[in-house]
């Protein structure tokens, strides 16, 4: 991966930093959120301006066209029709939605690694959650998990496709496969999953995602695909007339564009390939635990931090005396898998190995 790309034709990287403001620093925080576009902030923009002219309903109106660009964007790269997709607020929005809206015994099955947040909501809807079988690094196993939903079948099948504690990516079509086998409905959570590894072919019956990761949207958007018939008349309609931040639409929809014009193929193989990358120039620092594989198709790297270090602490002075911008995952994000809090690292496709490279002298120094 080459820090100053010397060919004359525009690189990916090239591209995608010359797309946004300058960066303050060192961003290795996508799987947080994203630096968005310098187009996706001047359209957001554009609608607010326009709502102040003509008045909020009359603009809606006239960016229902970009809007419907938006969705048929989020159909093509998960295999759901424009009309199967409505935006919300995030990805426990349109959980909440899902398990608020089910009608059928409230059984669950999903990872021991799930997200936490996605815990509490299946909770507080009456969800009785089981496990499903997974190997030594938390990946599903998958001749365990058809022979589990044949021996005693949940009622709906969850799989959040790539973990906010770990880059493992799960087999999320060979998932859909057995559930489709045993007439089992199955829900993907794609928030870390969407625009960073392949979603079109998993043949889910609804998947939602967040518009501020890898999508580099605004935030406090997401998107919820659903079959027909998987929702309720009621919920339906209640979201297409709930209050909305209709210029938040407008500027995921505008980076949503950005995404396939890139050609996701290429942005998830660099995304891969960055993953490595930093897997490899982290490897060395002392003390510290790399966990996936360093050829784990993702580029999110976690680290486990040497005894004694508080990984908290290490990434605020990485904020306050570096300007490199990391995530600290304690333990709550997957509370029945992980022992102790880590530090993630997610850089984007612009990520260069300067600054791989300034990153693991800072840690190194602070450690």
């Amino acid at each position: 991966m080459a820090s100053r790309p010397t060919s004359t034709e525009p690189t990916l990287v090239q591209t995608w930093r010359a797309a946004r403001p300058p960066v303050a620093g060192v961003h290795l925080d996508s799987a947080a959120c994203s630096r968005q576009s310098l187009a996706a902030i001047e359209a957001a923009a554009a609608h607010a301006r326009h709502e102040a002219e003509v008045g909020g309903y009359v603009a809606a109106e006239a960016a229902a066209p970009v809007l419907d660009a938006g969705r048929a964007a989020v159909g093509a790269l998960t295999g759901f029709a424009l009309t199967d997709v409505n935006f919300t607020t995030g990805s426990n929005h349109a959980l909440d939605i899902l398990l608020g809206d089910w009608r059928g015994e409230r059984t669950l099955a999903c990872l021991p690694g799930e997200y936490g947040p996605n815990l509490l909501i299946m909770a507080r809807h009456g969800f009785d959650v089981r496990a499903l079988p997974v190997d030594g690094s938390g990946r599903l196993d998958v001749g365990a998990v058809a022979a589990a939903l044949a021996a005693d079948p949940p009622a709906l099948v969850h799989l959040t496709t790539l973990g906010s504690h770990k880059g493992i990516v799960q087999p999320a079509a060979a998932l859909g496969a057995v559930c489709r086998a045993a007439g089992l409905p199955l829900v993907v959570d794609a928030a870390q999953a969407f625009a960073h590894v392949d979603c079109a072919d998993v043949g889910a019956d609804a998947m939602y995602s967040s518009s501020r990761k890898w999508t580099a949207g605004p935030r406090g958007l997401g998107w919820l695909a659903a079959r027909p018939g998987l929702l309720s008349e009621g919920v339906l309609a209640r979201m297409a007339h709930a209050e909305v931040n209709v210029a938040a639409q407008v500027g995921l929809s505008i980076a949503l564009g950005e995404h396939v014009e890139a050609g996701p193929a290429h942005v998830r193989a660099r995304l891969a390939e960055v993953g490595a990358t930093t897997r490899v120039a982290l490897s060395d620092v002392a003390g510290w635990q790399v966990v996936e594989p360093i050829e784990e198709p993702s580029a999110i790297t976690t680290l486990i931090p040497p005894d004694g270090v508080d990984p908290q602490a290490v990434r605020a002075r990485l904020i306050a005396e570096h300007r490199i911008v990391t995530t600290y995952a304690g333990v709550e994000r997957a509370p029945k898998e992980m022992t102790g809090p880590a530090l993630r690292v997610s850089p984007h496709v612009d990520v260069t190995t300067d600054d791989l490279e300034v990153f693991a002298a800072a840690l190194t120094a602070l450690s």
